[in-house]
C-alpha cells in the first residue's frame, strides 16, 4: 500500500537497522563436524547435519511483534554458525616444517627440470584451466550483481511528451457535458481551437530504493561473495586435478619409454641365447626343449615390444590433450629415464591444518556458509518491505525554460507491502534453503572425512613405495655387479658366455622392475601432494603437525 505521494516531500535520515537476533523457539544449528576419527563411521553422516529444531519463521499475525523486536536490533533471520573443529590429523612422523615447497610449485620436489617445462606448459595452455577460470568471474560478476542489487537505483532521464487531439474530444466533451460550450468562451472573446496540441519537455533524475531492514539483500549479498570464495577455491582442485593428471601422465610416458628401451635390449639378449642355445643342440650338448624355450623367451619379449609402443602412444596423447595441443618442444625434451630421486626429498612431517587448506574442504565450507546466508534471505521474504521511488527535474514547454527555478518539480512514493496470501511459495522457498543447508553441511563433512582418508592412504602408500624402491635397487646394484663379473670372467676366458647372457638378462629385469618402482613411487607422491591439496606447506599460523590434536579455528564473524 503506497503511504504517500507528494509532489515536494522531504525524508529525514532513516536509523540504520541494528544487528538482528531472533526471538521465538530455539533455533536449529548445524555444528561443523567433530574432530575426525579413522573410522568413518564413528563420526556419522548424522552428526553432521543433525540439528536442532528451529524457531517458526514469521506468520503476517505475529509480523509486528518481529518489527518491533527486529528494530530494536534483537533478531537473527541467519542460522548461527556452527563451532569449526580442524580434523585429528592421522598418526605419522613429528617434525618442524622447514625448507618445504612453495604451495604453488609443489611439483618442483620431484627435480626434474623436464616436468618442470612440461608443467609450465600446462599452466600456460590448458583448457580445463581456461575454463575454471571463466567459472570463477562468472561467480565474481554474480557477486557483483548481488551487492549492487543493495544500492540505490539512479537514472537520468531526458523526454518529450507531445499529444495532438480534437477539442471536442477527452477534455472538450467532459467540458460540453457540464455545459461549457464555445458560446461560454465568445463571451469572453475567446476562441475555442478545433483541436488541442501541446508538447512538454522534461529532465531529471529517477530513483528507487528498497530499505533492507530483515538483511534480505545483504545477506543475499554475502551467499554470492561466499559462492565466490568457493567457486575460487573449485579453480584451485581444478588446478591441481589438471597438474596431477600432467605429472601422473609424464610419469607413465617417461617410463613406457625405459620399458621400451629395455625391452629391446632384453630381445637382443633373448636372440643372442637363442642362437647359443641352437648351436650346443646341433652339437648334441642339450636337449631340444633348451631350444624350444630360448624361441619362446624371444618370441614373448618381442611381443611386449608393440604393446608397449601402443601404451606409449595413449600416453603422449593424453599427454597432448593436458598441454592444450602437440608440443614439439616438451616432446624433445622429455626424458628416456626417471631421475633417481629417493623418498627423502618429500617431506614426512605434514602439517594438521593442511587438511582444511585443501580446496576441495574449502569450497564445502563456504557453500556451508552461502547456504546460512541464503537462509536468512529466503526467511527475510516472509516479512513486509520498504521501498522509495521518486523523481526530479525540470518540467516545460519549452526548452529555453529548463534553467527556470520555477519548472522544478519531484515527487516521491513510499511503500509498505507485506505478503499476505502466495499459496506457500515463499514458505516453499525456505523449506528448499534450508534443505540445501543441510546437503551442504553434509558435504563439508565429507570432504573432510575424504581429505582425512587420502592423508593417510598416502602416506601409507608412499611408506610402502619407498621400501619397495629400496630393495628392488639393492637387487639392481646386485644384477649389474653379477653382469660385470660374469663380462670380467667371460673376457678373460675363465667363463662361459652362456652364464654371461644370463647374467646380463637377470641386470636388465631387475632394471626394468626398478623403472617400475620408481614410476609407482613418483605416484604415490604425487598422491600425497594431491591429498595435502596440492602442497605441503602450512599457512604462516600452523603449528600443528601430523600426530598433534590440532586447536579450533576461530571461527569467524558472521554477524550480519
Amino acid at each position: 500500500m503506497a503511504m504517500g505521494n507528494s509532489s515536494r516531500a522531504r525524508t529525514g535520515p532513516t536509523r540504520e537497522a541494528g544487528s538482528l537476533t531472533e526471538a521465538g523457539r530455539p533455533r536449529r544449528s548445524v555444528p561443523w563436524p567433530k574432530p575426525l576419527e579413522w573410522n568413518a563411521t564413528r563420526l556419522g553422516v548424522r552428526a553432521i547435519v543433525k540439528r536442532q529444531r528451529m524457531a517458526r519463521a514469521p506468520t503476517l499475525a505475529t509480523c509486528p511483534l518481529v518489527l518491533v523486536v527486529c528494530l530494536s536490533g534483537a533478531c537473527s533471520l541467519v542460522p548461527p554458525s556452527p563451532d569449526a573443529h580442524e580434523p585429528v590429523a592421522p598418526s605419522g612422523p613429528v617434525g618442524a616444517a622447514t625448507d618445504l615447497p612453495e604451495p604453488t610449485r609443489w611439483w618442483e620436489s620431484f627435480e626434474d627440470p623436464a616436468l618442470d617445462r612440461v608443467m609450465e606448459a600446462t599452466i600456460d595452455s590448458n583448457f580445463d584451466l581456461a575454463g575454471a577460470v571463466a567459472r570463477v568471474e562468472q561467480a565474481r560478476a554474480r557477486a557483483r550483481i548481488a551487492v549492487g542489487a543493495r544500492l540505490p537505483m539512479i537514472s537520468a532521464s531526458l523526454g518529450a511528451d507531445s499529444f495532438d487531439v480534437p477539442a471536442n474530444a477527452g477534455l472538450g466533451a467532459q467540458l460540453g457535458e457540464l455545459g461549457i460550450d464555445s458560446g461560454v468562451f465568445d463571451a469572453f472573446n475567446l476562441t475555442l481551437p478545433d483541436r488541442l496540441d501541446l508538447t512538454t519537455y522534461s529532465l531529471g533524475a529517477n530513483f528507487a530504493y528498497e530499505a533492507d531492514f530483515w538483511g534480505r539483500k545483504s545477506h543475499a549479498a554475502r551467499a554470492a561473495a561466499a559462492e565466490h570464495l568457493a567457486a575460487e577455491a573449485d579453480f584451485h582442485a581444478a588446478r591441481i586435478g589438471v597438474l596431477a593428471e600432467t605429472v601422473r601422465t609424464y610419469l607413465e610416458v617417461v617410463d613406457l619409454r625405459r620399458q621400451r628401451d629395455l625391452t629391446a635390449d632384453l630381445v637382443g639378449i633373448l636372440e643372442e641365447q637363442e642362437v647359443l642355445a641352437e648351436v650346443r643342440y646341433e652339437r648334441g650338448l642339450t636337449e631340444i626343449d633348451h631350444l624350444y624355450e630360448a624361441r619362446r623367451a624371444v618370441v614373448d619379449a618381442q611381443t611386449q615390444l608393440p604393446r608397449i609402443t601402443g601404451r606409449l602412444a595413449d600416453a603422449e596423447g593424453r599427454l597432448w590433450v593436458v598441454l592444450g595441443g602437440y608440443r614439439e618442444d616438451v616432446e624433445q625434451g622429455l626424458p628416456d629415464a626417471l631421475p633417481a630421486v629417493g623418498p627423502a626429498s618429500v617431506p614426512s612431517d605434514v602439517p594438521a591444518s593442511l587438511l582444511l587448506q585443501r580446496p576441495d574442504v574449502g569450497a564445502a565450507r563456504e557453500r556451508v556458509q552461502a547456504a546460512r546466508y541464503l537462509v536468512g534471505a529466503r526467511r527475510a521474504e516472509l516479512l513486509p518491505s520498504l521501498s522509495l521511488s521518486g523523481s526530479i527535474g525540470v518540467l516545460s514547454t519549452d526548452t529555453g525554460e529548463w534553467f527556470d527555478a520555477d519548472q522544478w518539480f519531484s515527487n516521491l512514493t513510499v511503500n509498505l507491502l507485506g505478503p499476505v496470501f502466495e499459496g506457500g511459495r515463499r514458505r516453499g522457498n525456505v523449506a528448499l534453503a534450508e534443505a540445501r543447508l543441510d546437503e551442504a553441511a553434509a558435504a563439508f563433512g565429507r570432504a573432510v572425512v575424504t581429505a582425512t582418508s587420502e592423508v593417510r592412504a598416502s602416506l601409507t602408500g608412499l611408506s610402502s613405495s619407498a621400501t619397495v624402491v629400496s630393495l628392488l635397487g639393492a637387487a639392481a646394484d646386485e644384477a649389474a655387479a653379477e653382469a660385470t663379473l660374469q663380462e670380467q670372467r667371460y673376457v678373460s676366458g675363465v667363463g662361459d658366455y652362456a652364464t654371461f647372457l644370463a647374467a646380463s638378462r637377470n641386470h636388465i629385469v631387475w632394471q626394468s622392475a626398478l623403472a617400475a618402482g620408481r614410476r609407482d613411487l613418483g605416484y604415490a607422491r604425487l598422491a600425497l601432494h594431491r591429498a595435502l591439496g596440492g602442497t605441503s606447506t602450512p599457512h604462516a599460523d600452523a603449528r600443528a603437525t601430523l600426530g598433534t590434536p590440532s586447536s579450533p579455528t576461530p571461527t569467524r564473524s558472521d554477524s550480519p
